[in-house]
């Protein structure tokens, strides 16, 4: 079975579909959620879906083999970041090449970068008068938002889209395609 662990700082609407999406699947599914947020939504998500979900620190993270020890025993095909926030260390990157992705809700190389992630994306595209917005699925490397793009859907901005508005696009654009570009690495059909 190909096994997934999703990284996740926030609500968990991403990692909940993810889970869902895998959950009667007999070849993939989603073996452990990982968050830095002890306060994060994911984690009631998480304990009525029965899928185990462990809160880290900063220190856990960067200054110690913790998590690295963790998903080297979870030996994970994919790691998801699905709204999680910090950097991810050299050295998870290192262990793991080519099996580390995240969801960016912008079409990058736009409104990417340090701070740029949630409502402050969907403010800068506003702001900027955009004529459309979108997803990004792409790999992780060691600078933010600068990883191999594999997915982009679009949707349009409309002069009376607001941030709000548009985060609604984004939302259903990822409950639409996460799910099926994660399958889609998993089982070879994205080189």
């Amino acid at each position: 079975m190909k096994r997934i662990v999703i990284f996740a700082s926030g609500s968990g609407t991403n990692a909940e579909n993810l889970i869902r999406f895998f959950h009667n699947n007999s070849e993939a599914g989603v073996v452990q959620v990982l968050t830095n947020n002890p306060r994060a939504k994911v984690i009631d998500r998480c304990n009525s879906l029965n899928i185990s979900c462990l809160c880290f620190n900063r220190t856990a993270f960067y200054n110690t083999n913790d998590i690295l020890d963790l998903l080297e025993m979870k030996n994970p095909d994919l790691i998801v970041l699905a709204g999680f926030l910090w950097k991810i260390p050299e050295t998870l990157i290192a262990a793991f090449p080519d099996k580390i992705v995240n969801i960016h809700p912008a079409l990058l190389p736009k409104y990417g970068g340090k701070g740029m992630y949630g409502m402050h994306v969907h403010h800068a595209v506003i702001d900027k008068g955009e004529k459309e917005s979108g997803i990004t699925i792409h790999y992780v490397n060691e600078n933010y938002d600068e990883g191999a793009i594999i997915f982009q859907a679009k949707c349009p901005v409309g002069a009376i889209d607001t941030p709000e508005s548009l985060v609604e696009k984004i939302h259903a654009l990822e409950m639409k395609h996460f799910p099926k570009v994660v399958e889609s690495l998993l089982f070879g059909e994205h080189g």
